[in-house]
């Protein structure tokens, strides 16, 4: 059964009200034949100021309200509704905020970490290139100051001046180097060539400083001497060199230093492996950052730009390669890297 809007009450029990008072009125005050002509007259009455003031209300105010009612209603119902996935509106909603807010947080993390590589890097590049530059101050003061005529010792500073220069140069190439290699500004030069000549080459240059620390540069016994590959023969050089200049440089005195390679259907894995003082596993993760040192003062002592394995790696990744590292602490260090096979 359809009920009674309650606005339609309202008005019937007002009319009904001010008819019963009127009448009260009438027979008080006037003669029984008139006030029985009223009522007669009055039920019409009633009935069209019941329905002008229903008329006016729904106009005025049941119209609006019924609007606002009808958008309650549809809000509601939509909420109600289930999407696809069988999930109503509202978790939705909640679920999306709370995966853009967890965005937005590791986003925050991940700029925090890059404003921490940013000082550590501006701090590196800071230490690195000081240290030269002191030193180049102090001979020259020293010269300055009266050694210059001092043949025992004028000859002795300015050589170790040029080789503080030549050590700043050396950083400011490597940075250089690196540079371009982030952005892409480096072209590589694919050419076939043959791994293990390359590497015969390195030995040769690398002989006099592998004598001094009495280490033994040699090849796996399986290694083969016709390894054709297509790569950047100067930027492989490069990383070849790198890899066992540091084998020569953190190895024992009397270890040996081996080049390795393995077949791998189309490509081919390149190991350099030495039996030196290996790096502690804390270090692992951080061994190919720019400037970072697992022995800060050895590491200054022989020289090194502390970029050298920094460099190795983005010429092996531009390259669409990877390189690896395996070591343990006292017993040696192994490092991998792959080149696509002529």
């Amino acid at each position: 059964m359809k009920s009674i809007a309650p606005q339609r009450i309202v008005g019937f029990i007002t009319v009904t009200f001010l008819v019963l008072a009127v009448l009260f009125f009438l027979i008080n005050y006037f003669s029984p034949s008139l006030v029985i002509s009223l009522i007669i007259t009055v039920p019409l009455f009633t009935g069209i100021a019941f329905s002008a003031v229903n008329y006016f209300i729904n106009l005025f105010i049941y119209a609006k309200i019924k609007l606002i009612y009808k958008t309650i209603h549809n809000f509601k119902s939509a909420a109600r509704d289930l999407d696809e996935n069988g999930n109503d509106i509202f978790s939705q909603v909640n679920r999306e905020v709370t995966e853009w807010m967890k965005g937005k947080t590791m986003e925050i993390q991940q700029l925090k970490q890059l404003e921490k590589y940013r000082k550590d890097f501006l701090g590196n590049v800071s230490h690195e290139l000081k240290t030269p530059i002191f030193n180049i101050q102090g001979y020259i003061l020293t010269l300055l100051e009266g050694g210059i005529d001092d043949p025992g010792i004028n000859m002795l500073y300015l050589k170790r001046t040029e080789r503080s220069i030549d050590r700043m140069i050396s950083i400011i190439e490597d940075l250089e180097a690196i540079s371009k290699l982030e952005s892409g500004e480096l072209e590589l030069n694919l050419t076939r060539f043959n791994i293990y000549q390359m590497v015969e080459e390195v030995f040769d240059l690398q002989e006099v400083r592998a004598e001094k620390r009495n280490i033994k540069l040699k090849f796996g016994r399986t290694a083969d001497r016709n390894i054709q590959v297509l790569a950047d023969k100067p930027r492989i050089f490069q990383v070849v060199s790198n890899l066992i200049v540091n084998s020569i440089n953190y190895g024992k005195d009397g270890g040996t230093t081996t080049v390795s390679f393995y077949d791998m259907d189309n490509l081919v894995l390149v190991e350099v492996r030495d039996n030196g003082i290996g790096i502690a596993e804390r270090d692992l993760p951080r061994i190919f950052e720019r400037f970072y040192r697992t022995d800060k003062s050895r590491s200054r002592e022989q020289g090194g730009t502390g970029l050298g394995l920094a460099i190795v790696k983005h010429i092996i990744e531009a390259h669409n390669q990877t390189i690896n590292v395996n070591s343990t602490l006292g017993k040696g260090t192994s490092f991998t890297f792959t080149l696509e096979k002529a």
